[in-house]
């Protein structure tokens, strides 16, 4: 083979190999954090320590990562057919979204606070007795929280007996 072509693919495959790590990076920097703080699931310490140590590395990162991603695909353009640029076109768009969303506080969607909880007596609640519920109490003054409604919120903020407390799980 002549050494021109054979450096040519050489330095081709190089840089779709940079672009293709490129793009799972910065993949990676929005889907690893969302994934292991989503709500509904098992959460350990170190994954969770993990998870923000990502995210609070993510914004300065998904743009070198997105530097890094656009090099390539200045060379590449002229040299790959028609489906494969829309391939470098897709993982563009693709880091650029990962670019943005590991600048929003997507945590804050997932995880809102009931902004008005509403209450009603025990006695009219439509609550099943088998229902569970995390209670607080100060003084004569109690609530009794749904744990179905904490699975989706995950924060109540809440005054009872004149005390504010953020009811969590």
């Amino acid at each position: 083979m002549i050494p021109e072509i054979q450096s040519g693919r050489k330095r081709t495959l190089a840089l779709a190999v940079t672009f293709a790590l490129s793009v799972c990076l910065g993949l990676f920097l929005f889907l690893a954090p969302a994934l292991i703080i989503r709500p509904f699931r098992f959460q350990s310490a170190r994954a969770l320590n993990f998870a923000m140590a990502v995210r609070q590395q993510a914004p300065i990162w998904s743009l070198i990562i997105a530097a890094g991603t656009v090099i390539p695909v200045v060379f590449l353009w002229r040299r790959v057919s028609l489906w494969k640029r829309a391939l470098l076109g897709a993982g563009v768009c693709l880091v650029a979204v990962s670019a943005v969303m590991s600048r929003v506080d997507y945590f804050e969607w997932m995880f809102h606070p009931v902004p008005v909880p509403g209450f009603e007596a025990a006695d009219r609640s439509k609550l099943d007795s088998a229902e569970m519920v995390m209670a607080v109490r100060f003084g004569s003054d109690a609530r009794a929280y749904p744990i179905r409604a904490m699975a989706y919120h995950h924060v109540v903020n809440d005054v009872v007996g004149r005390v504010p407390v953020a009811v969590t799980y």
